[in-house]
């Protein structure tokens, strides 16, 4: 409600009340005074309050206030802000100056650690796969297995070579000695008699015959032995899987793997005589040469002397290749057994499996990536600017943030400071003796380790990679 009313001074006020709704009635009244140009301003206040209650007057209250005195009493307040705000604006300032001056910091830095990757030495099939992806391995754990037959089956023939060798050595050793008494004998002998020569050289050609039919009887032997032993291992490698997935009881699993050690031994016997049965071609066929020896013995006695100098030194001549054979096959076994070694291929260093692409049945090679290992130790590399560096030196003390774990501050030092810039490892190094030179602020790489404390339940989170950003404080 507007009323109009007209004050000491002669201005007309114009009075608005409002009734409120409660037990007490009240109404308020404020006057405000239209002034014309020069006069000052002049605010008058009428406050009327109105209150009915049962045998209680009304009571009206009116206030002026004057301008100069609302005026007086603002200025102190705005001053007084005002000086608040400055002392804490200083505060402030020397603060983030004293802060800017002792600490470095940058948000181009990533976290890197080792990443080992896992191949294979060695041609082969894939046979097991035992890890998963993200999986923690130990170093030393076995990841893959390659199928064994092929470097198995080197192996025997290695050793069969050797063994091989050495007979050839014991029996070119043993015709060295053999000779040497034939010489002496057949000196002794130069006046034998032909017909018995004869009959020795018929005897000794018999030998050969005999020696000879005896060789293919000892390689079928062979032949038998390893198809033996073939199938007998198939039964044990396949009575092994029964074994391991709960089919067959323990008891078959030793019959086959007896049986299997058995065609073994067959093997190497059946080997064993046809060395055999080849050293005794050769003694026999030794023997035809001392009969055709003896023969010639009958006829001159300088010609035989000179015979059997020759033929000492071809049984020298050949024990010193049958030592060369021994060192050369002792060799191949060596590498077959360090081959054999490849079929299982570990863990470089413990970690987390990561990109792992090998699948069972897989055909790898030589140098074929099959997963790759993360290491569990990592680090923060920070670069900063070269204006950066002035005061900032190994073992400082940093603060870290993640952008996976905003809410987390990490603790770290600093570990080293690289050689050289980024832009120096680039694979098109600058060059600022070109004739376009122009200055560009360099990065440098800052190695950063974290605190083990500080890291405590982030171990297995923390991976190569993420962002960070970082604070460095520098003394």
């Amino acid at each position: 409600m507007e009323n109009e009313n007209t004050s000491l001074n002669g201005k007309k006020t114009t009075v608005l009340e409002k009734q409120l709704d409660s037990p007490v009635e009240k109404s308020i009244k404020i006057t405000t005074i239209q002034i014309s140009p020069p006069e000052a301003p002049q605010v008058e206040v009428e406050v009327e309050e109105k209150a009915q209650v049962p045998d209680t007057p009304q009571i009206e209250q009116k206030a002026q206030v004057p301008p100069s005195k609302e005026k007086g009493k603002r200025k102190p307040l705005i001053l007084a802000l005002l000086g608040v705000a400055a002392v804490s604006g200083s505060i402030f300032g020397y603060r983030y100056w004293q802060h800017a001056s002792t600490h470095q910091s940058t948000d181009n830095a990533t976290v890197t650690g080792h990443i080992y990757q896992v191949s294979t030495k060695i041609p082969g099939t894939v046979e097991q796969v035992l890890v998963s992806d993200n999986q923690l391995v130990k170093k030393g754990q076995l990841l893959v297995k390659l199928d064994p037959r092929d470097y198995q089956t080197k192996q025997l023939q290695a050793q069969a070579a050797i063994e091989t060798a050495r007979r050839q050595a014991d029996t070119a050793q043993v015709s060295i000695g053999l000779a040497a008494q034939n010489a002496q004998a057949q000196t002794a002998q130069a006046q034998g008699n032909v017909n018995s020569a004869i009959a020795s050289i018929s005897s000794a050609q018999a030998a050969v015959n005999e020696a000879k039919a005896g060789i293919p009887a000892a390689q079928a032997q062979v032949a038998q032995a390893q198809a033996n032993l073939q199938r007998a291992q198939a039964d044990y490698n396949r009575y092994q899987a029964l074994f391991k997935q709960g089919a067959i009881a323990r008891q078959q699993l030793d019959t086959a793997k007896a049986t299997y050690e058995v065609a073994r031994a067959q093997v190497s016997s059946a080997q064993q005589g046809v060395a055999q049965a080849q050293a005794k071609l050769a003694q026999a066929q030794e023997g035809v040469t001392r009969a055709q020896a003896q023969l010639a013995e009958s006829r001159g006695k300088l010609q035989q002397a000179t015979a059997t100098g020759v033929q000492t030194d071809v049984n020298k001549s050949q024990y010193q290749a049958a030592k060369s054979a021994i060192a050369q096959s002792d060799a191949s076994l060596k590498d077959a057994q360090l081959q054999l070694s490849y079929i299982n291929i570990t863990a470089p260093n413990s970690g987390r499996i990561g990109r792992k692409s090998v699948e069972v049945g897989q055909r790898v090679q030589p140098g074929t990536p099959l997963m790759s290992v993360v290491g569990n130790e990592y680090w923060i590399v920070a670069n900063f600017k070269e204006t950066q560096l002035e005061k900032m030196q190994p073992k400082e003390a940093v603060e870290i943030k993640l952008d996976a774990f905003p809410h987390h501050t990490f603790l770290g030092r600093v570990d080293s400071i690289a050689p050289a810039s980024g832009a120096q490892f680039a694979l098109l190094p600058p060059d600022n003796a070109t004739g376009n030179f122009t200055k560009i602020v360099q990065r440098v790489p800052v190695k950063i380790v974290l605190d083990a404390q500080s890291i405590k339940g982030y171990e297995s989170r923390i991976t190569p990679g993420m962002s960070a950003e970082v604070e460095v404080t520098t003394n």
